[in-house]
C-alpha cells in the first residue's frame, strides 16, 4: 500500500503494519464494490486498477461523479461521520482493494500525524473540484461541457506525441461521457464528431487520442465571452500545427468559467 496518497509521508515499517491489518479483495470490470446506503463504515483503497463513483436513479439514468485510480481512497466518508454511503463504487477494470475497519482508521488518523492533513487535502480538492463541476453544470452549454470533460480525463490519461497532445485510454464511451456532465449520449456524440472532423481528436481502437488540447481550451474559454449553444463551425478550426499559435500558451493551458473570474490551470506537464 506504499501507493497510496494519504500514505506517502509514512515510513515503510507503518505502512507494512497498516496493509497487515486490512481485507484484501479483487474485482472484476463492471462488478459491484460498495452499494449506496450500505450500513459497513470501511474505508477502501485501491492498490491496483480503477473503479468510479455512479449513482443510478429510479428511471434507470446513470450520474457518474468522479474516477477512481491506483493509489485513491474511498469510503472514509463513512468511517469519519458514521453515515451510510451516498454513491455506488464500480469497478473499471480489474481492481484491487484494501479494505480497512473504521476503528482502525480512526486510530490511524490518531497514531500517524501525517495522514490527517493529508485527508484534509484531499478533501479540500474534491470540494474545488466539485464545485466547478457544477459551475459548468449551471453555466456552460452542454457542448463547452464536452470540452471541459475531454481536458479533465487528458489529465489522467497519456502525454501523447506532441507538448498539446493526450492519450485516453481506454477511451470513455458516449454514455459515460454523458453521465459525467449531465445530458444524453447523442449530444456527446455529436460534439466528438464535431472534434473528429476538425482534427481535434481521433478514436484509434480503444484509445481516445486528443490531438490539439489547446484548441479545446480556447473552445472553453471562449465560452465565458459566448456562452452559446449555437457556436459558429469556424471555432473548430484547430490551432496551428507547427506551433505558431500554440505558444500563447506557455506551458500551462487555461480556462474560465463562466460569469467567474477565478482562472483554473491545467498543468502541461501532467499530460
Amino acid at each position: 500500500m506504499a501507493g497510496i496518497g494519504i500514505f506517502r509521508d509514512l515510513a515503510p515499517e507503518s505502512v507494512t503494519e497498516l496493509s497487515r491489518r486490512c481485507t484484501w479483495h479483487r474485482y472484476t470490470a463492471g462488478q459491484l464494490i460498495l452499494a449506496r446506503h450500505d450500513n459497513r463504515r470501511d474505508a477502501f483503497f485501491i492498490v491496483h486498477g480503477r473503479a468510479c463513483s455512479v449513482h443510478n436513479s429510479a428511471s434507470g439514468r446513470e450520474v457518474r461523479f468522479c474516477d477512481l485510480v491506483a493509489g485513491d481512497i474511498f469510503g472514509d466518508f463513512a468511517a469519519i461521520d458514521g453515515e451510510p454511503r451516498s454513491a455506488d463504487i464500480v469497478s473499471a477494470s480489474d481492481t484491487l482493494i484494501a479494505g480497512m475497519s473504521a476503528e482502525v482508521f480512526r486510530e490511524m488518523l490518531h497514531d500517524h500525524k501525517s495522514v490527517g492533513p493529508a485527508i484534509l487535502r484531499r478533501l479540500t480538492r474534491m470540494a474545488r473540484a466539485q464545485t466547478q463541476r457544477l459551475l459548468e453544470l449551471t453555466t456552460l452549454p452542454v457542448r463547452t461541457r464536452v470540452y471541459a470533460e475531454l481536458l479533465r480525463m487528458a489529465q489522467t490519461g497519456t502525454r501523447g506525441p506532441t507538448r498539446m497532445s493526450a492519450v485516453i485510454a481506454p477511451a470513455p464511451t458516449h454514455a459515460e461521457i454523458a453521465s459525467r456532465i449531465s445530458t444524453h449520449r447523442e449530444a456527446v456524440s455529436r460534439e466528438l464528431s464535431r472534434l473528429a472532423r476538425a482534427k481535434v481528436v481521433e478514436r484509434r481502437g480503444s484509445k481516445l487520442v486528443i490531438h490539439d488540447t489547446a484548441t479545446l481550451v480556447r473552445l472553453v474559454e471562449k465560452a465565458t465571452a459566448e456562452p452559446c449553444e449555437e457556436c459558429a463551425p469556424e471555432d473548430l478550426a484547430p490551432s496551428d500545427r507547427d506551433g505558431r499559435d500554440r505558444s500563447r500558451w506557455s506551458d500551462d493551458f487555461r480556462w474560465y468559467n463562466h460569469r467567474d473570474a477565478r482562472c483554473q490551470s491545467l498543468s502541461a506537464a501532467s499530460l
